[in-house]
């Protein structure tokens, strides 16, 4: 009997040792780690081995994990949380100085001086990885299976195609913008390129402002990140490899939002949505905030969060939200590290930290406060808590313009603030039921799915290591020349033959009148 047990615990080790996966994780600091750590948690829980590269200075990727074992770069990026504060306040300043073309213009330069500098340092720690003769080796000697990659930074793009890796990512952004721009059809027609505002019914001239728009922020992209990853590439693999068709070719896009979000528009095999997978029924809240959601009787309360990287704000905006907070009749819970504001209510409580997701399913939270970060929205509408956008920067006000379209929200410029408008905004969408009766409509589409999203990245993510590869799902129109992509050359070969066949059957027509009238000449002479 013993025997017989002690066979089926080998059997049953050698088939786990066989399922096991080693991935090399390249990730994006800030929120964009908030999820991709969802990702490493599960892909540990099912045996998988996990290894993270890290620069020395970063804020968000911690050295040591139970989840993954970490390679720490002995490189500065420069990113933290005083550098993000600073960035972010003088973001208010320029919008608060007015919204001209000049505003905008400044605020994307400020914007561009800031992404240039952080993947120049991006490129720089890629080089120090590779030309490291001992920490190369032994990340070829580990043989992994898979990079798994956020996009926003094109570091374990290169990485992967220098170590000859399969490559998937965990995207909503590459550093061209939104990634179903980089690969699927995307017809400008009824497709709103994200930050336009716009959304997939526009008129004459709002197509004319979506196409333009497009490729000004293309244009903007590419002179951005263009020089550093450009360089990146012929230093490595030739002038003959443009940097963004590595991106294109990667093999799975783990998508974060779906078409609860989006708008409907094309799309490809190897993009899967995966939206909310991080979202999961509440646990029970600490005692401390049970007791105080409880004491708010049959008001409920207000969530206040403006994300992983906006933990405090310019004084003259926290006073104006707190002013506002302290006359509604809800408690408030405020996730807020900054300085207390002056005028805070005796209704609301503040907080370095939250657990978002349980407050969200409390049956007593009314509405939620937010820049308008996805995995925010996500959790809002899974657990179906109507918003107040204050969107801030990056894509913030693109999302929260896409959930007032779809009547789930209302926005105020966080920048211009004062706490009558604020105010206003926060009774609007605690007294009128439709904006609660809208989001639950979301939250159901977004819950009746087939597959859990959060197997349907495990899936995909072991079928590349399984497999080596998605190349099958992967279509090879990135290298096509414009013209081929848009069959102009067809187009214009067409137009030669119908040209050609029109200036033919004329000149026959026309010999034969010409004949035809010498004919009739000579019978009148």
């Amino acid at each position: 009997m013993s025997t017989t047990i002690s066979q089926i615990l080998i059997i049953l080790t050698l088939a786990g040792s066989i399922l096991c996966g080693k991935i090399l994780v390249f990730p994006h600091d800030g929120s964009h780690w908030v999820n991709m750590n969802v990702l490493i948690q599960e892909l540990h829980f099912r045996g998988h081995h996990v290894t993270v590269l890290r620069a020395a200075d970063s804020w968000y990727v911690k050295e040591q994990s139970p989840y993954y074992h970490s390679i720490t770069i002995d490189f500065s990026v420069g990113g933290d949380a005083a550098f993000f504060k600073t960035f972010v306040f003088r973001q208010l300043q320029i919008r608060r100085e007015g919204s001209s073309f000049w505003t905008q213009l400044s605020l994307d330069m400020e914007l561009g001086r800031k992404f240039y500098e952080m993947h120049r340092k991006i490129c720089e720690m890629v080089i120090r990885i590779i030309e490291d003769p001992k920490l190369i080796s032994s990340i070829r000697e580990a043989e992994y299976d898979v990079m798994l990659t956020d996009p926003a930074n094109g570091g374990g793009v290169v990485l992967a195609h220098y170590l000859h890796l399969p490559l998937v990512f965990n995207v909503r952004w590459t550093v061209h913008g939104e990634a179903q721009f980089a690969i699927a059809p995307s017809p400008l027609s009824y497709v709103p390129f994200p930050l336009s505002l716009l959304t997939d019914k526009m008129t004459f001239f709002e197509r004319v402002y979506n196409m333009l728009f497009y490729h000004l922020r293309l244009f903007f992209y590419k002179r951005v990140v263009g020089p550093h990853y450009t360089a990146l590439c012929n230093r490595y693999f030739g002038p003959d490899v443009y940097y963004f068709e590595l991106f294109q070719a990667a093999d799975i896009w783990l998508m974060r939002v779906d078409f609860v979000f989006e708008f409907p528009r094309p799309t490809m095999p190897n993009v899967v949505y995966m939206s909310c997978f991080q979202c999961k029924p509440p646990k029970a809240l600490p005692d401390d905030l049970e007791d105080f959601v409880e004491s708010s009787g049959e008001h409920g309360v207000v969530i206040v969060s403006m994300g992983t990287l906006v933990g405090q704000l310019p004084d003259y905006i926290a006073d104006e939200m707190a002013a506002a907070l302290a006359k509604l009749p809800q408690k408030v819970i405020w996730r807020y590290s900054g300085k207390k504001p002056s005028t805070l209510g005796n209704n609301t409580i503040l907080r370095d930290w939250l657990p978002q997701n349980d407050l969200f399913g409390h049956p007593k939270t009314k509405v939620f406060v937010s820049h308008g970060g996805t995995n925010g929205i996500l959790e809002a509408i899974y657990h179906g808590t109507p918003i107040v956008g204050l969107p801030v920067v990056f894509d913030q006000h693109d999302n929260l313009s896409r959930m007032k379209y779809k009547g789930v929200a209302q926005v105020v410029d966080i920048a211009t603030i004062n706490q009558n408008v604020f105010l206003k905004a926060m009774l609007e969408v605690l007294n009128e039921p439709s904006y609660t009766i809208n989001m639950n409509r979301l939250s159901r589409l977004l819950r009746d799915t087939p597959v859990q999203p959060m197997d349907n990245a495990m899936f995909w993510i072991e079928f590349v290591m399984r497999h080596k590869g998605a190349a099958h799902l992967r279509t090879e129109s990135y290298k096509m020349p414009w013209y081929v992509y848009y069959s102009v050359d067809v187009i214009a070969f067409l137009l030669l033959v119908v040209s050609g066949a029109v200036f033919l059957i004329v000149a026959v027509i026309r010999c034969l009148c010409c004949r035809a009238c010498r004919k009739k000449r000579v019978k009148q002479d």
